[in-house]
């Protein structure tokens, strides 16, 4: 528990921290401090701060009435950001979905803990963040925004009497990797029998198997390993065509997807960017210490993706050509994801 000497501490900490680093973002800053992001944002490092109620039913639907805004969801690795209005907004007991044209999610709600509505230098923002204090999803206010909106929905879902403290569940901070159970012949039977590209992840639960490791032992038919510079060649390739694709940038908490096409692409440092106006991706290649291609069959065709993960075998991002279901996979993205199993193979 951080309690409110605790916090008062940590913002002397970040002070002096920036005062030798300014402009350092806070999940840097956190990781700095050895302190969690939600213990920086409570404690009123990054900004006026104001705890809201976890009503997440109740703050998502709000959202559409606040008009564009950003959304970003980010791991240790990626950084999604879209720009647009929260529509289609479905929330239940323990997950949700937000299944706008620009902003569209999935939210497994069970895993968020706390929310906070910071006042910021540049832009207001939403910050939501799980039990161990990691940033599950942020909302930025824009020029755009319905800023009455915004302050009626801080205002409607504001804590009253709560202590400036946090509750946070100590844990590993990085996946842990399962052992390959059940054998390649059942894997490779239940892998061939998918209907839908979400039945993966069942299949994957009832053989207790990752992601990575379900890769390794299907073969390369399924899934074969290439370089780390798949990322790089797939979107330059997709954004040479002019081919609408999507991009998906998971957390244990939200996924967050963009469907369209990639133009504006910039290396700075170990980071590849997609800098176009509605969408910046944000991706730190150095961390690539796996990317596949993996075939999944389906009832519209075999759906066809690459997939990238860190050294501890956690999620960077996904890549898929655009599609809906009922539709088949568009050939150019297929086209691209074969020339990358054949020519950067590892």
């Amino acid at each position: 528990m951080s309690t409110p000497a605790d916090l008062v501490n940590l913002r002397r900490r970040h002070a002096a921290l920036v005062q030798d680093r300014p402009g350092m973002r806070a999940y840097d800053a956190a990781e700095a401090l050895a302190a969690a992001e939600a213990e920086l944002v409570a404690a009123g490092c990054t900004g006026p701060v104001r705890r809201l109620r976890p009503d997440w039913k109740g703050i998502f639907e709000a959202l559409p009435g606040l008009g564009t805004v950003m959304a970003l969801t980010r791991n240790a690795h990626a950084v999604h950001e879209k720009v647009g209005r929260y529509e289609d907004v479905q929330v239940r007991a323990h997950g949700g979905l937000v299944l706008g044209p620009d902003i569209d999610l999935r939210l497994f709600l069970n895993r968020w803990h706390s929310v906070f509505a910071v006042t910021g230098a540049k832009h207001d923002s939403l910050q939501f963040f799980d039990g161990q204090g990691r940033a599950v999803h942020k909302i930025f206010a824009r020029a755009e925004t319905d800023l009455a909106a915004w302050e009626t929905l801080v205002a409607g879902f504001a804590e009253t009497g709560v202590p400036a403290s946090l509750i946070l569940r100590r844990g590993p901070a990085t996946p842990q990797r399962k052992a390959a159970g059940g054998g390649r012949e059942a894997l490779r039977e239940a892998w061939s029998g998918l209907k839908d590209t979400h039945d993966f992840v069942v299949m994957l639960s009832k053989l207790g198997l990752d992601r990575t490791a379900a890769f390794r032992l299907a073969g390369p038919d399924l899934a074969q390993p290439v370089r780390s510079e798949a990322l790089r060649t797939g979107l330059q390739q997709a954004a040479a065509g002019g081919l609408p694709i999507m991009v998906f940038v998971p957390n244990k908490a939200t996924i967050q997807i963009h469907t369209g096409p990639v133009r504006n692409l910039k290396t700075v440092g170990d980071w590849f960017n997609v800098m176009d106006p509605g969408f910046n991706l944000h991706l730190k290649e150095t961390a690539i210490a796996e990317a596949w291609v993996v075939r999944k069959p389906t009832v519209d065709g075999v759906i066809t993706s690459i997939e990238l993960f860190d050294a501890e075998g956690g999620v960077i991002a996904y890549l898929f050509g655009a599609r809906k279901p009922g539709l088949p996979e568009i050939a150019g993205w297929r086209d691209i994801a074969e020339g990358i199993a054949q020519d950067l193979a590892a």
